[in-house]
């Protein structure tokens, strides 16, 4: 018989520890398993912040190339605000009389095609006589009681308003009918 503390002889001439006992190796079997658990989720915790990450990442690109197109889009909106007052003061000149009919066609044709201009860049003006009245659209300034035109109908337009590209720009200043 052998004692177990002493180590065991093998075939090439090197001694082998003893094997450990029954006990130990449980032990450290219940540690490593506990420590692959705890590796585990950490590995799940790191992998999903990691997913959510990914995800953020992915919506932040998605709104900045959003943004950039539309500010790409929209960008000479500035441009066209600072050019309605230039439109409007063409219509008002348009609708007085002038002596010169050759001034006055002059006139109408540098509106027209000023007009055609901004029609091409995206600037659209909104209809609004007889239209339905919508706070969207149009800003009311007076409401007059009339029966020739509908109840909540635009009566009347005081200054034109103007969507670009499906956007509001301004909204027309205009009276309203009423009862």
């Amino acid at each position: 018989m052998s004692d177990p503390d002493l180590p065991i002889p093998t075939d090439n001439g090197a001694a082998e520890e003893p094997p450990a006992p029954v006990e130990e190796t449980a032990s450290q079997f219940e540690a490593l398993t506990a420590d692959c658990a705890r590796l585990e989720q950490e590995r799940a915790e790191i992998n999903e912040r990691y997913l959510r990450l990914a995800a953020e990442f992915d919506n932040f690109r998605k709104r900045s190339e959003r943004e950039k197109a539309e500010a790409i889009e929209y960008g000479s909106t500035d441009a066209l605000k600072a050019m309605l007052p230039i439109l409007d003061d063409f219509e008002r000149a348009l609708k007085t009389d002038c002596a010169d009919p050759e001034y006055a066609r002059g006139m109408a044709l540098i509106y027209q095609r000023m007009a055609d201009a901004l029609r091409k860049l995206g600037l659209e003006p909104i209809e609004t006589e007889n239209q339905p009245f919508d706070p969207n659209l149009h800003y009311a300034i007076d409401r007059i009681e009339s029966s020739d035109v509908e109840v909540d109908t635009v009566a009347a337009e005081y200054q034109r308003g103007y969507s670009f590209k499906g956007r509001l720009l301004r909204a027309a200043m205009v009276r309203v009918a009423v009862k």
